[in-house]
């Protein structure tokens, strides 16, 4: 077993014993399935044109390809996450990637139109192991290793989010749009076959309560925990604005003067990268306390990105830099929020993570409208006040709680 099994008390939750402490191994393969599943949600984006031609779908209709896929992931997010306390969490991870595997290949076989979006709303909803993972990696990791372990994991999902579309198109230009899924649904039975040997059987407290009585409780969870409601609202903001870019920073890429391929447009996705890769010591400065300093330092460079982002229209440095500023900035808020969460109730986290990431969804739906739009009307210079406007609220918002919070503990 690629990791220490000697059994441990944890305090918060009692006397069951959890394992400890989380190998560099089992981190790493959490964020490789992470990244591998998380992918599966936007494979299509560059593939809808061969998808309307093959199907015989109008391009006005094909984009309702995506918003199946997100669709179903925001009801996984509400329905199949929670399970996580419920249930063995190997169990359901194994049981979520060969349902993957099978909604894929559903896919990759779809003649109609009609079982296309059907099989999308699967991958979509069985695309929340991701959420599972990240709260497996918290509870197996130790109290001091947490921060870090969640930023690992989550350096993978933001991986598979930015070379999702890049890797899509590759193996499109080879084996054609179905291939993508093909591919894909052999990945998550080898993912799943790879979890089977190495992953530990869990040790931790199952939640004493019916499957809607545990839905219940998320509701619950919103009005109890403080640290969730607080840090939801940052997550909304902070993928609202990273949202704003990552959705319309095609369109002036693509317009005279740079006039970028798709291609092109897609390799800046390697410029994101470098940022979620560096966001993971933010998951270390949480396991040492700094979290509210990590937080307030990301927030301001995040508001900051904007400025070379103004000037993306003529300069493609001036993009680079900007995307990988904001990619820094996003992560490593993103990350130090879960760290804090999952400290607040070790007995939740499935539940917690589910909650939390119900401010991700619509952070990123109401970012990618209101940018389009905004590009539409006023023209790139005003997306990027936009975007600046959402991540300075962000940061007025954490400069007001940490200032209650200091006056709550002085008085």
């Amino acid at each position: 077993m690629p990791m220490d099994s000697r059994a441990a008390v944890n305090p918060d939750i009692g006397s069951e014993p959890v394992v400890a402490p989380l190998s560099p191994r089992l981190t790493l393969l959490f964020a490789i399935t992470c990244a591998l599943a998380v992918a599966n949600v936007y494979f299509a984006q560059p593939l809808l044109a061969s998808m309307s031609v093959s199907l015989s779908v109008p391009a006005s209709r094909i984009g309702a390809v995506v918003g199946a896929t997100q669709v179903g992931y925001a009801v996984g997010l509400l329905l199949v996450v929670p399970l996580g306390d419920l249930f063995d969490r190997k169990r359901l991870m194994l049981t979520q990637l060969l349902l993957s595997a099978l909604a894929l290949s559903v896919v990759g076989l779809a003649r109609t139109w009609s079982l296309l979006l059907g099989a999308m709303v699967l991958v979509g909803l069985m695309a929340v192991v991701v959420q599972v993972v990240v709260a497996c990696a918290a509870t197996l990791a130790s109290p001091d290793q947490r921060g870090q372990a969640v930023g690992t994991v989550t350096s993978g999902v933001v991986l598979g989010i930015l070379l999702a579309r890049l890797v899509s198109g590759v193996v499109a230009d080879f084996a054609g749009w179905r291939g993508v899924y093909f591919l894909s649904a052999a990945l998550m039975v080898v993912m799943a076959l790879v979890l089977y040997r190495t992953l530990p059987a869990s040790h931790t407290p199952r939640a004493r309560v019916g499957y809607w009585q545990l839905l219940g409780s998320v509701l619950q969870l919103y009005r109890s925990e403080r640290v969730l409601r607080v840090r939801g609202i940052l997550a909304l903001l902070i993928f609202a604005a990273f949202s704003v870019l990552w959705t319309s920073m095609v369109l002036p890429l693509s317009a005279p003067p740079l006039s970028l391929s798709h291609t092109q447009v897609g390799l800046f996705g390697l410029a994101g990268v470098a940022g979620a890769l560096a966001a993971a010591r933010a998951g270390r400065l949480a396991d040492q306390g700094h979290g509210q300093r990590t937080t307030g330092g990301a927030l301001a460079l995040l508001t900051l990105s904007w400025l070379p982002t103004a000037f993306g229209e003529h300069s493609l440095l001036a993009m680079v830099a900007g995307v990988v500023l904001l990619d820094f900035a996003v992560q490593a808020v993103h990350v130090t929020n879960q760290s804090l969460i999952f400290a607040a109730r070790p007995d939740a986290q499935s539940r917690l993570v589910g909650a939390y990431m119900g401010f991700y969804s619509v952070g990123s739906g109401l970012g990618a409208v209101a940018a389009t739009c905004t590009y539409a009307q006023w023209g790139w210079a005003a997306v990027c006040v936009l975007g600046a406007t959402l991540s300075a609220m962000a940061l007025l918002f954490w400069g007001y709680q940490a200032r209650s919070g200091r006056q709550v503990r002085s008085g």
